[in-house]
C-alpha cells in the first residue's frame, strides 16, 4: 500500500511592509518622541535636583496647580452646564443668539483676558478710579477692593474662557435626551430642578466629565494667564527651573509630574464613563419641545445666560479693542507686521504639515492592516493632552544635542561653521505645533476616510489606479471638507499657543501671542492690544466653523 502524499501546509503570508505602513509608523515616531525625550532627560538629569525640588518648591507647584485644575474644572463644568441646560430645555428673548455667542469666548486665549482684567480692576483702572471720585476716597487704605492679581481672579478668568468646552458636549447631550424621560418625570410630579438634577444631569454626565477634562488639561497647560498673576504651577515651575536655574534635568522632572497628572485625569474621566451606557430603547426617539420662558422667569434666563458671554468674550475684547483704537498708530508698528508675517509662516507651515502627516498616517494605518500600527494610532494623540512647556523641554533639549553635533561634523569635514540650523530656525517650533496639534489632524482624518464607502476605493484599485491614486482621486475629493477644517482648526490653535512657542522661539523672533506676552508684561497693553486683536480675530473664525459644524 503506498503512501498518498500530504498536501504541504502554506506557510502563513507575510505581507511585506509598504512605504505607507512605514511612514505611519514614521510620523507616530516622531510625534511621540519629545515625550519619550522628557522621561529619559527626567531620569538620567546632568545635575539631579529632585530631592531639592520636593523639599522646597513642588509641593507649593504640586498643591497651587491641582487648587487651580479643580476649581477651574468645577466653575466651567457649572457655568458650562447651566448654560448648555437653559439652552437646550427653553426659548426666552435672545435665546436663539445666545446659542451661538456662549462659544465666542473659544476666540479669546485666556491671557488675553487676564491682561484685559487686570487693566479694568487695577487701582489705577477705569473701576477703581471710579470709585474714588465718586466717594471721594484719596487712597487705597481708605477702601477694600479684592487682589486682582490672585489665583482666585486666575480661577475666573480660565473658568470664562474654558466653559465652552462644556457648554458644546453638554448641549449636545442634552438635545440627543428622549421627550419621553422629561414627560415621565413630570407625570411624577418633578419640577424643573428635580428633572434637571434626577433625569437631564444624570444622563448627560459622560459628556459633561468630558467637557470638564479638557478643561483641566488646558488649565495645566496655561501659562499666559498663571505667569500674569503671579499664580506659580507646575508650568511657570518648568519654566522657572530651566531659564532661570538653568537646570534642564530638573525642568523635565517637574514636566513628568504634569505628564503623570494628565495621565491621571485621562484614566480618571474614562473610567468615570466607562460603567454609563445609555441607550434608546424605542425607534420612536423625540427630540425634548423647548419651553418658552414668560415674564421674569424668561428676563432671568437671558441674564444667566448673557454673564458668561460677558466676562468670557464681551468684557476682554471690548477692553482690547478700546485700547487698540486708542492707540491706532501702533498698527503701523513694524514689530507688529513682523510678528503676523512669523505667526502667518510658522503657523502655515505647521498646519499643512500636520494634516499632511495627519492623512498619510491614517491612510498608511488602513493600508497595513498590521496590529502594530493601529495600536499606535491612538497614542498618537498624547501629543494634545501633553502642555506646550512638556513639548518645549522634550523637542529642544534632543534637537540642540543633534544641532550642535551636526554643526560640529559639517565643520571638521568642511571646516565651515554653519551654525544652529534646527534650533535657530523655526524648525523647532512648527514641529512642536505639529506634534502638539497631531490629534485634531488626525481624528479629522480618520472620521472622514471612516465614512467613505469602502467599495470605492476597491473599485479604482480594480481599475488599475495606484494606492497614492486612490488618495488623491477617490478619497481626497470626499474629505476635502474635513481636511480644510482641520487645516484651520489647526492653524488657530498655532497661533494661540503661548509656552511652546515662548521656549522654542528663535532669538528675536515673535508671534502675535509671544508680542501680547512680552508686551502685556511690560505693563504696556496699548503694544499688546493691536496684537492681541488681529489673535481674536483669528480665533472667530475658528469659532463661526465649529458653530457651523454643531449646528
Amino acid at each position: 500500500m503506498t503512501d498518498i502524499p500530504q498536501p504541504l501546509s502554506k506557510a502563513p503570508r507575510v505581507r511585506p511592509a509598504s512605504l505607507w505602513s512605514v511612514g505611519a509608523a514614521l510620523i507616530a515616531t516622531v510625534v511621540m518622541a519629545p515625550i519619550l525625550a522628557v522621561i529619559w532627560i527626567a531620569f538620567n538629569p546632568t545635575d539631579n535636583i529632585w530631592p531639592h525640588l520636593i523639599s522646597t518648591t513642588l509641593p507649593r507647584y504640586l498643591g497651587t496647580t491641582a487648587v487651580l485644575m479643580g476649581a477651574v474644572g468645577i466653575l466651567a463644568g457649572m457655568v458650562g452646564t447651566g448654560a448648555a441646560w437653559i439652552i437646550a430645555r427653553y426659548r426666552f428673548p435672545l435665546s436663539g443668539w445666545l446659542e451661538w455667542l456662549l462659544l465666542l469666548p473659544l476666540a479669546i486665549p485666556a491671557y488675553v483676558g487676564a491682561y484685559a482684567l487686570v487693566d479694568l480692576m487695577e487701582y489705577a483702572g477705569p473701576v477703581q478710579t471710579a470709585l474714588r471720585s465718586v466717594f471721594g476716597w484719596q487712597s487705597a487704605r481708605e477702601y477694600w477692593f479684592p487682589e486682582i492679581r490672585s489665583l482666585g481672579a486666575a480661577v475666573i478668568v480660565l473658568a470664562a474662557a474654558l466653559y465652552p468646552y462644556v457648554y458644546l458636549l453638554a448641549r449636545a447631550a442634552f438635545r440627543e435626551q428622549s421627550g419621553a424621560t422629561e414627560e415621565v418625570a413630570m407625570s411624577l410630579g418633578a419640577g424643573a430642578f428635580e428633572r434637571f438634577r434626577r433625569v437631564g444631569l444624570p444622563l448627560a454626565r459622560p459628556a459633561i466629565a468630558a467637557g470638564m477634562a479638557v478643561v483641566m488639561m488646558e488649565t495645566v497647560n496655561d501659562f499666559g494667564t498663571v505667569d500674569y498673576f503671579a499664580v506659580q504651577t507646575l508650568t511657570t515651575g518648568i519654566f522657572s527651573v530651566w531659564l532661570e536655574s538653568n537646570n534642564a534635568g530638573g525642568a523635565a522632572q517637574i514636566a513628568c509630574v504634569v505628564l503623570v497628572m494628565v495621565i491621571l485625569l485621562v484614566t480618571l474621566e474614562k473610567a468615570s464613563r466607562r460603567k454609563s451606557r445609555f441607550f434608546n430603547l424605542s425607534n420612536r426617539h423625540r427630540a425634548n419641545d423647548r419651553v418658552w420662558l414668560q415674564g421674569g422667569a424668561g428676563w432671568l434666563a437671558l441674564v444667566a445666560c448673557f454673564i458668561p458671554f460677558f466676562m468670557g468674550f464681551l468684557l476682554p475684547a471690548g477692553v482690547i479693542l478700546s485700547h487698540a483704537l486708542q492707540n491706532a498708530e501702533r498698527w503701523a508698528d513694524p514689530g507688529l507686521l513682523q510678528s503676523l508675517m512669523n505667526t502667518l509662516m510658522v503657523g502655515g507651515i505647521a498646519a499643512f504639515v500636520t494634516v499632511l502627516a495627519g492623512v498619510f498616517m491614517v491612510y498608511g494605518v488602513r493600508l497595513s492592516g498590521r496590529p502594530l500600527p493601529r495600536l499606535l494610532l491612538p497614542l498618537t494623540t498624547i501629543g494634545y493632552a501633553a502642555p506646550g512647556a512638556v513639548l518645549g523641554v522634550g523637542i529642544l533639549i534632543p534637537l540642540a544635542a543633534l544641532d550642535n553635533g551636526l554643526a560640529d561634523m559639517v565643520e571638521a569635514v568642511t571646516g565651515v561653521d554653519i551654525g544652529l540650523i534646527l534650533t535657530g530656525s523655526a524648525f523647532a517650533l512648527i514641529l512642536a505645533y505639529a506634534v502638539r496639534f497631531f490629534a485634531i489632524a488626525q481624528g479629522a482624518a480618520d472620521a472622514a476616510m471612516g465614512r467613505v464607502s469602502p467599495s470605492l476605493p476597491m473599485a479604482a484599485r480594480s481599475l488599475g489606479r495606484s494606492r497614492g491614486q486612490v488618495l488623491r482621486q477617490v478619497y481626497f475629493p470626499l474629505i476635502r471638507g474635513s481636511v480644510g477644517s482641520a487645516l484651520l482648526l489647526v492653524f488657530v490653535d498655532c497661533v494661540k499657543e503661548l509656552p511652546a512657542t515662548l521656549l522654542l522661539r528663535p532669538f528675536n523672533f515673535n508671534t502675535l501671542a509671544t508680542r501680547v506676552h512680552d508686551q502685556a508684561s511690560l505693563e504696556n497693553l496699548g503694544d499688546a492690544a493691536p496684537a492681541a486683536v488681529l489673535v481674536i480675530m483669528v480665533g472667530l473664525a475658528a469659532v463661526g466653523l465649529l458653530a457651523r459644524a454643531s449646528r
